[in-house]
């Protein structure tokens, strides 16, 4: 049968954790570097969270985005405009001061085409308005979705295993939301629900990740407890190495195609799960485990 990783692996993960703790704390400080950037509004937000208006417009007949650009003139010069790939449909973000202004310029979209297009160019057009009191409320929510998930992850992990685990599991969760929240939004992607939406169920993936790495662990500390507990660890990650490699690249297929092929709407969210991934595969081998495994070296307790 045909194997990405070998069956049987000798990596020693344990030995070079150190290699690791300082990649991770390079991409958690891009993480930290993030936030602030989204706290003072100089990251790209999109409209759920920087406020404005969201237009959906379907043209009778598919024109470049530079043409569509070129008929709304100057006053739509700072949208935000993607095409639907192979459809006619295009959606433009815009900041708004309120509703009323989000529907006049919904108004001035329909007469600036049919004046740079063709009459009645646009087939069907729609607005959608986000004031300041829902996007206060949608950052309180996004903050304590990811605050909350986090907090559970550590009640479970501890509850199942113990509370060393639960604490390796917890930094390396909060080392994939960073590190992820910190690539997207230094590469310049915008920051939206769908991207929150992401951190969440890739938050969820590395827990399953590490879950499995931990249930080997522990199966192990009970058959060889006269083993030094890194032994016992390293040879742990080795023995689910290769599982972990063909879950992570079974599910990195779908989110591949899901990026290229499920058009502008999707692309920042399935981008985000791409490298969350990429990320919480690391972790689960470079993070969650030797953090376990530094715990005991300080701390050790009974098996």
């Amino acid at each position: 049968m045909f194997r990405l990783i070998p069956e049987k692996t000798r990596f020693d993960f344990v030995g070079r954790r150190y290699l690791g703790f300082a990649l991770s704390a390079a991409l958690v400080l891009s993480g930290f570097y993030a936030v602030v950037l989204l706290a003072t509004g100089r990251a790209k937000l999109g409209v759920d969270f920087g406020g404005g208006a969201n237009f959906t417009v379907i043209l009778r007949q598919a024109v470049p985005v530079d043409r569509l650009r070129q008929a709304l003139g100057a006053d739509f010069r700072g949208a935000t405009i993607e095409q639907v790939e192979g459809a006619s449909t295009y959606f433009m973000r815009m900041p708004v001061a309120d509703n009323a202004d989000a529907d006049r310029l919904m108004d001035e979209v329909r007469a600036a085409v049919a004046k740079g297009l063709a009459p009645n160019a646009v087939a069907e057009g729609s607005v959608e308005f986000v004031g300041p009191v829902v996007q206060r409320q949608l950052w309180q929510k996004a903050i304590w979705a990811v605050a909350v998930s986090l907090l559970c992850i550590l009640v479970y992990i501890a509850f199942r295993f113990d509370f060393r685990f639960g604490v390796g599991a917890l930094i390396a969760t909060f080392h994939d939301v960073l590190a992820v929240l910190g690539i997207m939004v230094l590469t310049g992607h915008e920051f939206s629900l769908l991207v929150v939406t992401a951190l969440l169920t890739l938050a969820g993936y590395s827990l399953t990740d590490t879950v499995v790495v931990f249930d080997r662990i522990r199966e192990n500390l009970r058959a060889r407890r006269t083993e030094p507990m890194a032994v016992v660890v390293n040879d742990s990650i080795n023995e689910t190495l290769s599982r972990t490699i063909n879950t992570s690249m079974a599910t990195m297929v779908t989110v591949v195609v899901l990026y290229f092929f499920g058009g502008p709407v999707v692309h920042a969210f399935s981008l985000a799960l791409i490298l969350g991934i990429v990320v919480g595969t690391y972790s689960s081998i470079f993070v969650a485990s030797p953090v376990v495994v530094e715990w005991n070296l300080r701390r050790p307790a009974k098996r």
